[in-house]
């Protein structure tokens, strides 16, 4: 044929009889003979004539479904149909440790997974082991020791957390013992601030601790109210930490159990320190006063080592921050005895029988009543910031305190201005509560000022301007009073607020003519509404200066009106106030109530009428018909009453004391209608006792 025209040129037919032959080395090598030929390039023949493909493998040629060329996968590996990579079996490859020609970088690679180390977990074990220690040796300052080692002080609210933790599910030795190194930590090793954190994670925590410790809500709230003995928690810590617990957390039910079945007591101090059989004999109180003793004792004799021993014996280490206070009070009320003092301080601070932290702590709470102290020793602020700086110049107040105070020992200015303008603003919200009597809004007014720590200067102006007006006035202030005990005051506020009051008792008697019985009825009243409790009183009079002699008269005057016959009833109606009901009303209401309960009534039903009737100083009535009624009945339904009402904190253990004493006075006549009255009652006493409704001193021979 001539023409070439539907052939291949000749370059091409070489091409492809090379191909045959070599057809095992192209389907093997990385470009299949497809892709050789789709690779080169086809040209036409001169004369534009077409190419004809006829005679090529195109089963070798991948298409698409539109015709097109498409380029294979590197190695190809790629798409349907292809015989996957170069070297690939469909066996698994091992690798051979022994081959000689074995490369450790051919392994592959192994992620292993380790535990990422908790900073806080890690001290949680260290804390364990310190506390398991403890329990064992009893030892606190190795304890304290090995706190400060840890370091971290930044988890120290945990501490106190698993401390308290661990004693809740131990015996009474270890609950005391938890009670003695908090008390040691205070200061020295955790702050206050820290210990107030670590309480309150305790009560967040509560209904966990409830799972495996039944009792949480009573141990706990014993711990908070040993803490507040102890001065290591503020009172006001209670009604802070309520605010923040929601409604339904048991943390709730334990601070009201603390407060009111713990702290409201009667010798509440003495009945809390003793409850797990603590190692001081002695309560708070009574550390005080032998404090003071020793002090004047020391300032008559001279003898510094003496002192020191004194100090010593009293073995609360946690507490000679009271030694300090009162070591200096003493100084500005009898100057010629500031040589004397301000040795024995440095005598104990050089022996370190006083640390430093209670040696700062105790110049810082007299920084902090200094005001309240120049009422009566007018010169005492002067006489304050001349002995800072002697103290700091001879080392044994550490210069630190300059700073915490403001740079010169002294409560700063901006302090007094601050007063000043507080007290400016509380005369304007008492005037208005005078005029709209709206209770829920002074509270918010309180509460927006945002000082707390001036608590007891509202009681005093509030209290010294209802003086001024009419019976409304006063009564409307005691109502107000009660509502802030329940809301925001702490019985320490109330008992801060009425030693001012008393302290000043003779100046307000220069405008107020009869001061010294109005006073008397407030001190009186506020007991009868259960805002402080008969104790409260001794402490008050201890509180005041020696030569208060007119603020100690108004303390006895109040004493000597709730002694009177049918004081409730006088006192809580001496400004026209009360629930206007008679007394014969009041126990026709409380023995209805308590029949209506018996035959078949609801618990919460019977609380509520109880709260009703508006007469708290009254309840001691309710208590006594409650345990003639089950002696009467033969039934213990009375009794569940009367724990309801105790946990609520509807009945408080001193009317449950008193209606229990009321039965006592008339067991002989009782015994004429219910034969088996005397074993009945001796029974009802143990269970109170075992219970808490009553002080283990209660008994058929005593009070």
């Amino acid at each position: 044929m001539a023409s070439n025209e539907g052939f291949l040129t000749e370059e091409q037919r070489e091409m492809l009889n090379v191909a045959p032959p070599n057809a095992d080395v192209l389907s093997s090598s990385p470009k299949s003979s497809s892709v050789l030929l789709s690779e080169h390039c086809v040209k036409a023949p001169p004369g534009g004539g077409k190419v004809s493909t006829a005679g090529i493998a195109v089963r070798h040629v991948r298409r698409t479904h539109s015709g097109k060329h498409i380029r294979v996968k590197k190695d190809g590996a790629g798409g349907k149909g292809t015989w996957g990579k170069l070297l690939e079996t469909d066996g698994e490859s091992h690798i051979d440790r022994n081959d000689p020609n074995y490369d450790s970088g051919e392994e592959p690679y192994e992620l292993v997974s380790t535990a990422v180390s908790d900073p806080l977990d890690d001290y949680k074990k260290s804390v364990v082991s310190i506390i398991e220690e403890y329990f064992s040796t009893g030892d606190v300052e190795v304890a304290a020791s090995d706190l400060k080692e840890l370091g971290s002080t930044e988890y120290h609210p945990y501490v106190i957390k698993k401390l308290v933790s661990m004693a809740m599910d131990r015996h009474d030795k270890e609950k005391e013992m938890a009670s003695v190194l908090l008390s040691a930590l205070y200061a020295d090793v955790i702050n206050p601030t820290q210990i107030s954190q670590g309480f309150f994670m305790l009560l967040e925590s509560a209904d966990d601790l409830a799972v495996d410790i039944p009792d949480t809500v009573d141990i706990l709230a014993l711990f908070i109210a040993r803490a507040v003995v102890d001065d290591i928690l503020p009172p006001a810590f209670i009604a802070r930490a309520r605010k923040m617990l929601p409604d339904s957390y048991k943390g709730r039910q334990v601070l009201q159990t603390a407060e009111k079945s713990y702290l409201s007591a009667p010798h509440h101090a003495e009945l809390v320190e003793r409850r797990w059989g603590g190692s001081t004999h002695f309560t708070v109180e009574e550390v005080k006063k032998r404090i003071a003793d020793l002090l004047r004792e020391y300032v008559e004799s001279g003898d510094t080592a003496e002192a020191c021993r004194c100090i010593r014996k009293l073995e609360v280490s946690f507490f000679y921050h009271e030694v300090v206070k009162r070591a200096l009070v003493l100084a500005m009320e009898m100057p010629s005895a500031e040589p004397l003092i301000l040795k024995l301080l440095k005598k104990a601070a050089e022996e370190g029988l006083i640390s430093s932290s209670q040696m700062v702590k105790g110049f810082s709470r007299l920084a902090e009543s200094i005001d309240d102290l120049c009422l009566d020793i007018p010169s005492a602020k002067t006489l304050f910031q001349s002995i800072v700086p002697r103290a700091v110049s001879d080392g044994w107040l550490d210069a630190s305190f300059l700073k915490a105070s403001g740079g010169d020992g002294q409560a700063n200015g901006s302090d007094d201005e601050k007063v000043k303008q507080y007290k400016k603003q509380i005369v304007n919200i008492i005037h208005e509560y005078f005029l709209s009597d709206d209770i829920p809004e002074l509270i918010r007014s309180l509460e927006d000022l945002g000082a707390p720590e001036y608590n007891p200067v509202f009681l005093k102006k509030l209290i010294t301007l209802a003086m001024d007006r009419k019976n409304k006035e006063k009564e409307m202030a005691s109502v107000l009073l009660s509502a802030l005990h329940i809301e925001i005051f702490s019985t320490e506020d109330i008992v801060n607020g009425f030693v001012m009051l008393l302290e000043s008792a003779e100046d307000t008697a220069l405008d107020i003519l009869d001061a010294s019985n109005e006073l008397a009825l407030f001190l009186a009243r506020a007991v009868i509404d259960d805002v402080l409790a008969p104790l409260n009183m001794e402490e008050i009079t201890t509180r005041l200066p020696p030569n208060c002699s007119s603020g100690a008269e108004t303390v006895c005057l109040a004493q000597s009106l709730l002694s009177a016959r049918h004081a409730g009833e006088r006192i809580l109606r001496c400004w026209g106030g009360g629930t206007g009901w008679a007394v014969e009303d009041a126990k026709d209401k409380i023995q209805k109530l308590l029949e209506e309960f018996e035959s078949g009534g609801v618990i919460s039903e019977a609380c509520q009428c109880i709260r009703d009737i508006g007469m708290p100083f009254f309840n001691h009535e309710v208590v006594k018909k409650a345990l003639v009624m089950a002696m009467e009945k033969k039934n213990d339904r009375m009794l569940d009453l009367l724990q309801e009402c105790f946990n609520e904190g509807l009945i408080t253990i001193n009317q449950i004391t008193k209606g229990f004493g009321r039965i006592k006075d008339g067991l002989d006549d009782l015994a004429l209608d219910i034969p088996n009255a005397k074993d009945k009652f001796t029974f009802y006493v143990e269970l109170g006792k075992e219970r808490g409704w009553l002080l283990p001193t209660f008994g058929l021979s005593g009070s």
